[in-house]
């Protein structure tokens, strides 16, 4: 995806505000970073308002240099660890929320620490993605598992369209592989 400051970093006001919505109900409230027509269609690039969060099971190894992560998706085991991952990170005045596409926390973040930086390489469909850089906020046990909370340091977009009802869609992984390159360039043009 695309990498850009936040509005607030940025110094801009948000070029508005859209709610995404899940298959489950759930929404995701974010700023419209770009809107591009392409071939009769609108093409929304969104930054969350809120923080994206991930919660990083830790599994322990005799040597701390080798201890691997894997990202907690599974909906049972946030359900579990949801309530204690909330009150650690309420001690820092952030507020955690169960939104669309991806778990957020409200409130202001810490400055960014180089020694609370985790480099996470994550693989999808056994194809390797570049390395995310994740800022820790956080860590907590949960019958007697580690786990920590992070936050990405780059930003996370999302690329949406709207649909005839002029509601917001996320494009599938395929469509993005498809459109990305023309966004990029109009993007970019659109910069100049």
């Amino acid at each position: 995806m695309f990498s850009s400051q936040s509005p607030q970093e940025n110094g801009e006001s948000p070029k508005g505000d859209i709610t995404l919505k899940d298959a489950k109900g759930k929404t995701l409230e974010c700023y419209i970073e770009h809107s591009l027509e392409l071939e009769g269609c609108q093409y929304l690039l969104l930054l969350p308002v809120d923080s994206p969060i991930e919660i990083v099971a830790w599994d322990d190894t005799d040597d701390e240099d080798l201890a691997d992560a894997s990202l907690v998706e599974d909906e049972a085991q946030l359900d579990l660890i949801f309530p204690d991952a909330q009150a650690v990170l309420a001690e820092q005045n952030l507020q955690l929320k169960r939104t669309a596409f991806t778990l957020t926390v409200a409130g202001e973040l810490p400055p960014v620490d180089e020694d609370d930086i985790l480099t996470l390489e994550i693989e999808e469909d056994d194809v390797p993605m570049e390395a995310e850089e994740l800022q820790e906020l956080a860590s907590f046990y949960y019958e007697e598992q580690e786990y920590g909370i992070y936050t990405p340091v780059e930003p996370l977009l999302f690329f949406a369209r709207s649909n005839q009802s002029g509601q917001p869609e996320l494009l599938s992984t395929q469509e993005i592989k498809q459109v990305q390159p023309l966004l990029e360039e109009l993007l970019f043009d659109d910069l100049e």
